[in-house]
């Protein structure tokens, strides 16, 4: 393997299309109500991609000078574990992620607020830096987060209620009733994918003492509380669907509806934790199909 696809494959970029299914909804959201820049937009972009590929960086040191990666881990082999990429070597690369995600933070909050709206700037660049640290603290530090069975309410917050009310905010600069069935919809399906990886990874984990909510809970009731997560996800969207309904196109989301309860009768039916690695990229791309649907459907 290359160097340049070795820390491609490092960066797991699988798991970036989730990251930027909030950004899809609130820019449509933004679009209906008349608030949408693209500047923002890309902006906002790119820098969600900065921030899950740090995250993902720093998860791939946090388990790996743990020895949470080893040879008993189900899922894709990461970069330290492999042996191909020293500490150090990520160490540096998180570094460079970092500054590179505070300059594009800083872009985003100067192409929303310019320098008219100086509370509103701080305020977002503040709500940056909580973003870079939480990244860096899901795995990294002796009081890693995602150690603690903590991870699920952080995801929550950043991929569903920061991702779409706090973007609806930087086009809008103003806070919508309209976002916030979507942000959480979003925020249980970016959980709930969370949650099928610490499925699939209860054994190793457990071991490591990583303790998630599934080591937490165990496995047949962390089954049930990923049928909740997701349960709730269709619930509260068709809910938006009814309450904003303003033609059949607004409820053309509902498709993702069918990949989802087949994902669910998929996990009821596991027993082997390994069958459930090919579920995680089906479940992240229904969660950005059901994204993307609800936001062109919106406007409609």
């Amino acid at each position: 393997m290359s160097n340049v696809s070795l820390w491609v494959s490092a960066m797991r970029l699988r798991t970036l299309p989730l990251s930027i299914s909030g950004i899809i909804v609130a820019a449509f959201l933004a679009e209906y109500n008349g608030f949408f820049d693209w500047i923002i937009f890309v902006f906002a972009i790119l820098t969600t991609l900065s921030l899950q590929i740090l995250s993902n960086l720093a998860n791939d040191y946090g388990d790996g000078v743990k020895g949470t990666d080893n040879e008993n881990r189900i899922g894709p082999e990461r970069g330290i574990q492999s042996g191909k990429i020293s500490p150090q070597e990520m160490i540096n690369a998180i570094k460079v992620n970092i500054l590179i995600s505070i300059g594009l933070a800083f872009c985003l909050i100067f192409s929303s607020f310019n320098i008219n709206h100086f509370t509103y700037s701080v305020t977002f660049f503040f709500l940056g830096m909580v973003c870079i640290l939480a990244a860096i603290k899901y795995t990294m530090g002796n009081k890693a987060y995602g150690y603690k069975g903590l991870g699920d309410i952080f995801v929550f917050f950043f991929f569903g209620l920061v991702s779409v009310i706090g973007c609806y905010f930087l086009f809008a600069r103003q806070i919508d009733h309209v976002t916030f069935l979507p942000a959480i919809t979003l925020g249980l399906l970016s959980t709930a994918v969370l949650n099928l990886n610490n499925m699939r990874d209860i054994d190793s984990d457990k071991e490591a003492n990583k303790n998630t909510i599934p080591v937490k809970l165990g496995r047949e009731t962390a089954k049930k509380y990923h049928y909740f997560l997701i349960g709730g996800a269709i619930i509260l969207s068709a809910i938006f669907g009814i309450l904003y309904y303003t033609s059949p196109f607004n409820l053309i989301f509902m498709l993702a509806y069918v990949p989802l309860i087949v994902h669910l009768k998929s996990v009821n039916r596991n027993k082997d934790p390994r069958n459930l690695d090919p579920e995680l990229k089906k479940l992240a791309l229904t969660t950005l199909l059901l994204a993307v649907l609800m936001a062109i459907g919106h406007i409609l």
